[in-house]
């Protein structure tokens, strides 16, 4: 049977079985990827994947049940269980669970797609990180690495409000690093990214981050690392580049705006949030210069999507606005239970697994600045960029990040390279020193979101240029 028919049934079976609400999602991935480490092939990935996941609502319990086949008896059964599941749940006493209305949707959508990167021919993959690999060990690095990543996955979602939509969804990306080994220190420096760059688009993205060209700098930025002088600690001006700012942004706003920690629903795996719904429309976030949108529409950024995995339309809103929290990442059920009118951020990472919470894309709205006039701007502070390490409380309120370089900015200039850069802060008084921002936004994919139990890594996406914060603890304490 069709695709759209196996969805259908599974709804079916589970309204017929009692349920009061019902979805049915399947998904055809596949997954293709590759690593070089020193001018050789080290390992080459594929693998694929089809099933169907139903969720059902009875009373004010969830159920979900996964099948890895299409025939009609299958979906029908996984309905059945799925209702049958949530029938169960619901005998635990506890709120009621309504569902923030969306228009039922009959629909199409698919990603943009110059060049299908399942299409490019291996050998050719191969050769570009090769040749990178290689060029980064006759410039120095002891360990050169490289990698590239591609997923193309096809849904086809039915609801029992009528939803009936299809999305084929194409994602990849790649990048390279270089690792140096001194007497009692290792130095890495990557590109563009220390995961690399992914996006929503085809292999013309990977085309245009031209790994080749970079390969001999990074491999001698990572040996000069080894003799630059320690990260000073203290007090001063923070110059954050846009990638590490994307982290920043990740980790201290968009899981701490996730409805489902605000509420507790999702505290096992990685916490809740400092956040209180209360103080919704009227919390000082950050400074004037701080608009973060939630935009799953943005062409090409990583987490961008027609519908969401409840059938919610990709829709721009936002998060913060002159440094005020005004928005949330939501699903229909729990926008609803805090009153809210909309959800449009849910997503699963496969057909076995419930849909939930997921970051779409969360960035910075363009400031008024360039890197160049931030920098010219600063009489002494230090440049940060690429993220090397990261740790934040379980609130998403207390913070260290480690970038793998950083410079002296001294009397508009920049410096001396900086070796161990670390910045310490707590979310919002963070956020509200931040003066000035660069208008040179790039939309950074992080393909290695963990979430949930049992885990689910999701795709998100960052817009976010250079900034500048001030009064920062950097450094580490003596």
């Amino acid at each position: 049977m069709s695709e759209f028919d196996a969805a259908t049934a599974a709804v079916q079976a589970a309204l017929d079985a009692g349920a009061r609400y019902a979805d049915a999602r399947v998904m055809h991935r596949r997954y293709e990827s590759m690593s070089a480490r020193n001018g050789d092939i080290e390992e080459l990935a594929q693998h694929e994947s089809i099933g169907l996941g139903v969720r059902a609502l009875v009373g004010s319990g969830w159920g979900f049940h996964a099948v890895p086949e299409l025939s009609d008896a299958a979906a029908r059964d996984a309905g059945r269980r799925a209702a049958a599941i949530a029938a169960a749940s619901a005998r635990v006493p506890g709120p009621p669970v309504d569902l923030v209305p969306v228009e039922a949707a009959v629909a199409s959508w698919a990603s943009e797609c110059a060049v299908d990167p399942l299409g490019v021919p291996q050998s050719d993959k191969g050769d570009l990180l090769v040749g990178a690999t290689a060029t980064m060990r006759e410039h120095g690095a002891d360990l050169a690495e490289g990698l590239y990543q591609i997923w193309d996955t096809t849904k086809w979602f039915v609801s029992s409000e009528g939803h009936r939509i299809d999305q084929h969804i194409r994602e990849c990306g790649g990048g390279i690093s270089a690792t140096s080994i001194g007497d009692g220190e290792t130095q890495r420096r990557s590109y563009p990214s220390y995961r690399g760059q992914y996006g929503t688009t085809g292999w013309e993205l990977v085309t245009a981050l031209d790994l080749a060209a970079h390969a001999a700098r990074v491999a001698e930025e990572s040996r000069e690392l080894l003799t630059a002088p320690e990260c000073p600690s203290g007090e001063t001006d923070l110059i954050l580049g846009g990638e590490q700012l994307a982290l920043q942004i990740h980790e201290s706003v968009g899981h701490a705006i996730e409805l489902d920690r605000i509420l507790g629903w999702e505290a096992a795996f990685a916490g809740t949030s400092w956040l209180d719904l209360a103080r919704l429309g009227s919390l000082r976030y950050g400074s004037e210069l701080m608009n973060v949108t939630i935009d799953p529409t943005i062409p090409g950024a990583l987490g961008s999507f027609g519908f969401d995995d409840e059938g919610s339309p990709a829709v721009r809103r936002d998060a913060v606005r002159e440094g005020r929290w005004v928005g949330v990442l939501a699903g229909r059920d729990s926008a609803a239970v805090a009153g809210l009118d909309h959800g449009g951020s849910v997503r699963a990472d496969g057909w076995a697994r419930l849909p939930m919470v997921r970051m779409t894309n969360v960035g910075l709205e363009p400031g008024p600045h360039t890197l160049d006039e931030i920098i010219a701007a600063t009489d002494d502070g230090v440049l940060m960029d690429i993220n090397r390490s990261w740790s934040i409380d379980d609130k998403r309120l207390n913070f260290q990040f480690g970038c793998e370089v950083g410079w002296e900015v001294k009397k508009g200039r920049r410096g001396r390279m900086l070796r161990n850069p670390t910045y310490t802060g707590i979310g919002p008084v963070f956020w509200r020193s931040m003066d000035m921002l660069s208008s040179e936004t790039v939309a950074w994919g992080t393909p290695n979101c963990g979430k949930g139990q049992p885990g689910q890594i999701g795709h998100t996406g960052h817009p976010a240029a250079p900034a500048r914060f001030r009064g920062v603890r950097v450094g580490v304490r003596a």
